[in-house]
């Protein structure tokens, strides 16, 4: 039994759209989530701030393996509730897991604004909102370039865990292949569609940070 190069292409391209469907949509997702949870970190309540970093030490200390399962499986054998599309569910899991990740690159870069920026602003006559989005926004967000730039490529690559619960992406349509034509070259000929994902995000955020580069030092 033989498989054509180009079916090959066909079926990781078929792959891809599912993989490029969870990546744009769990990073779409993932970015207002994370900016929430990084509002209640720092939260002035304290049981909130406590129940937040419970949450993310629950989600940073599991295999997001296991939380795509979890969103999956659980409602209903638990509560006997219809489990979620597929899909629905890799993208629900993978966006609250990288939501905390990025909350945690949010807090960091918020935090490393000097509080004397803050207080200059007042005396300025500025209002608090205008104070984070014309002084403290742009700044911050150059300095959460690099590490959302590395966790970004991290989500691109994980999408592939979602073939844990059969969702027809890049990885488990090169194993199916593989397992049916017994092909190798098809391993790494899917790695060469992430590279060129992977590749596109990094450019893309080299460029925004080049753009933001006046805000150095």
């Amino acid at each position: 039994m033989s498989i054509s190069f180009l079916d090959v292409t066909l079926k990781l391209l078929s792959g891809l759209g599912n993989t490029l469907l969870i990546f744009l949509i769990s990073f779409s997702i993932s970015i207002p989530l994370g900016v929430l949870f990084t509002r209640f970190s720092l939260s002035k309540n304290k049981v909130l701030q406590k129940v937040m970093q419970v949450f993310i030490w629950v989600i940073r200390g599991t295999p997001l393996m296991l939380q795509i399962m979890v969103v999956f499986y659980v409602p209903g054998l638990l509560f006997n509730l219809p489990s979620l599309p597929r899909i629905i569910a890799a993208i629900l899991a993978i966006s609250i897991n990288y939501a905390v990740y990025f909350s945690e690159i949010f807090r960091a870069g918020y935090q490393s604004i000097s509080k004397g920026q803050k207080e200059a602003g007042f005396v300025l006559g500025l209002s608090r909102m205008e104070i984070f989005f014309k002084i403290h926004l742009l700044q911050i967000i150059k300095k959460i370039i690099p590490p959302m730039t590395n966790e970004t490529i991290s989500l691109v690559k994980d999408t592939a865990l979602a073939r844990i619960i059969a969702v027809n992406e890049v990885m488990l349509a090169a194993d199916k292949i593989v397992g049916t034509y017994a092909i190798v070259y098809v391993l790494f000929y899917s790695a060469i569609f992430y590279l060129l994902v992977v590749g596109i995000i990094s450019l893309l955020f080299k460029m925004l940070e080049k753009k933001l580069s006046y805000f150095e030092g």
